[in-house]
């Protein structure tokens, strides 16, 4: 058993994990997990729901680079301002290895020799989830198809060559989420499997109690009693995503009035899926709340009948949908994302062609309709159990703590403390 304490630098831009439509960063409950096994733990963020530039709580410090609203400028200057205050911390008391949630730890990695330290990427430092984004706009007919192709192609061969070469050569290491994105990464990023770790640790689930449905929050929300809801989670990068959605339910609703679609998120395509739900003259049956907490999502998962995320971008799991999925919701997800993995297709949810409007149709149809309600209450009850059996926070962070030691064991960094190093931060 591996008995060195290590000491761990976490980085990262905000990145949601209640699904990336909510304000519940994934940060914290990660570093809370490393503390808790005893290891000292640092995080350098963006900002910080509390508005503070530094907190030490849990025996985690945290420090975050901006006093207010992350522009397209910041984020730009984000990896800069990592570099200079990495180089602070580092001199004062070394770190044994960096996990870039992100691309933000990409100059540390260059400079990681003079530095001595170890650095590893999440998957979602690459393009990967860009090209799932293209390939889930295929319609299925055989223009769409080619188009498609020649869009994914170019897309990779552009981001390839500017970006995730240069950034691969620099990581000891990168966290997959699924065996899918492993063997992508293998097979057209050329990153050897040697190095890489398929650990779901940044899902935040808390006891995954079943949760009781609150009448007082569908008043609320101003629904009647009998409302049938179809929940949706969307961080509104991609409008495309959703038109699908939107399109389907526009001929769901006209069979069934007493049902209501819920989409929750912010992004900036939030005024375009706005405009696109009012010239379906959709005004009175959509509901777009912009982004909750983590408290209030539960409540809206425990109020709908079906749970649909058709994001294929995500290169990641979206906890709200495993989340879902132990209330015993029927879930309906895209072929092309990491959810696949989870899902057995009829068994415990269902999984479609983002941009097939048909299925999409026939499926929130015959939910909302319940034309099989033993059959649908099945399919949640095999939900709840094949995400009871297959996430455990404490399994997946004691995954994350082994895949350090064995990356530092690979390069030679386990055995023996990093050296203090002077890097100019204006390098």
């Amino acid at each position: 058993m591996n008995e060195k304490k290590l000491r761990i630098c976490l980085v990262g831009q905000k990145i949601l994990v209640q699904s990336r439509a909510t304000d519940s960063g994934m940060l914290w409950p990660l570093a809370q997990g490393l503390s808790q096994k005893g290891h000292d733990v640092t995080i350098i963020s963006t900002t910080s729901p509390l508005k503070k530039p530094e907190v030490f709580r849990d025996g985690i410090r945290a420090y975050y680079l901006y006093d207010g609203p992350a522009t397209k400028s910041k984020i730009l200057r984000f990896p800069d301002l990592v570099f200079k205050k990495f180089a602070v911390l580092h001199k004062d008391r070394p770190f044994d290895i960096v996990h870039s949630v992100d691309d933000s730890a990409w100059k540390i990695g260059r400079h990681k020799k003079l530095f001595n330290v170890t650095v590893a990427y999440d998957i979602e430092a690459t393009g990967m989830a860009e090209l799932f984004s293209i390939m889930s706009e295929n319609s299925g007919t055989l223009r769409s198809q080619i188009k498609t192709s020649l869009r994914v192609g170019f897309r990779f061969f552009q981001s390839y060559f500017l970006k995730e070469r240069s950034l691969l050569q620099t990581a000891d290491g990168v966290f997959t989420t699924t065996p899918q994105q492993r063997t992508i990464l293998e097979r057209y990023f050329l990153y050897p499997d040697y190095h890489t770790y398929t650990v779901p640790y940044g899902i935040n689930l808390g006891d995954l109690t079943e949760r009781e449905q609150s009448g007082n929050f569908k008043m609320r929300l101003q629904l009647p009693d009998d409302a049938r809801i179809i929940l949706a989670v969307s961080d509104f990068t991609n409008a495309l995503e959703l038109n699908p959605l939107l399109q389907a339910f526009e001929k769901v609703v006209l069979k069934n009035s007493n049902c209501y679609l819920i989409i929750i998120g912010d992004g900036p395509q939030w005024k375009s899926v706005e405009y696109q739900m009012l010239k379906l003259v959709l005004g009175s049956r959509v509901i777009m709340p912009g982004p909750i907490g983590a408290t209030e999502l539960l409540n809206y998962i425990s109020l709908c009948s079906v749970y649909v995320n058709l994001s294929s971008r995500s290169t990641g799991l979206e906890p709200s949908m495993i989340e879902a999925m132990a209330q015993k919701k029927i879930v309906i997800g895209s072929e092309l994302s990491p959810i696949s993995e989870y899902i057995t297709e009829k068994e415990n949810g269902f999984l479609v062609r983002p941009a097939d409007e048909k299925t999409l149709i026939q499926l929130l149809s015959a939910v909302i309709e319940q034309e099989d309600v033993e059959s649908f209450k099945q399919i949640g009850e095999k939900a709840r159990q094949k995400v009871v059996e297959s996430f455990d926070r404490q399994k997946m962070i004691e995954s994350l703590i082994q895949s350090y030691y064995e990356i530092l064991k690979k390069w030679g960094k386990l055995n023996s403390a990093p050296a203090k190093s002077v890097v100019s931060v204006d390098r």
